[in-house]
């Protein structure tokens, strides 16, 4: 490996290990209870199905989280034309009522595959599934231009 290689990982190990530090925290003050599956209900003439919502990795309080789920199950019923997932209107949703509440810069990527790697401020990561379509949602700090 090259220096910037290195560099790279050094800091990557680094940033981890906060999150860890960070993650052992929360744990303690305020555990995620596992939310209850949703009942089998009637809507519209419909047997409505029981949505799987798993919560892969999280360093956001608990209150985040739901409200991310909540928001996410609500627009999951987004279809685009081609009878799939609306990943496009999910994502600007949840980018919308985060930015709108907790301040700006957060970004959201939805789809039922993907890869990522990225860096987010403290307390600002979630990656949950619901059913087949993952969500990461995450924030980044701001920090205005010095002229």
């Amino acid at each position: 490996m090259d220096g910037a290689e290195l560099e790279l990982e050094r800091r990557s190990k680094f940033l981890s290990s906060l999150v860890q530090h960070k993650k052992s925290i929360h744990q303690k003050e305020q555990p995620l209870p596992p939310p209850p599956p949703p009942p089998k209900q009637k809507q519209n003439g419909h047997l409505q199905q029981q949505l799987s919502i798993r919560v892969r990795a999280a360093d956001m309080p608990a209150s985040l989280q739901m409200r991310a789920v909540r928001c996410a199950k609500e627009n999951l019923g987004s279809v685009s034309k081609s009878g799939k997932v609306d990943s496009k209107r999910i994502a600007l949703a949840l980018k919308k009522e985060f930015d709108l509440e907790y301040g700006p810069a957060w970004h959201c990527i939805v789809g039922t595959s993907f890869g990522s790697y990225v860096t987010h401020s403290l307390g600002g990561f979630l990656y949950f599934s619901i059913d087949k379509v993952y969500i990461l949602l995450f924030r980044t700090a701001v920090e205005p231009l010095s002229r």
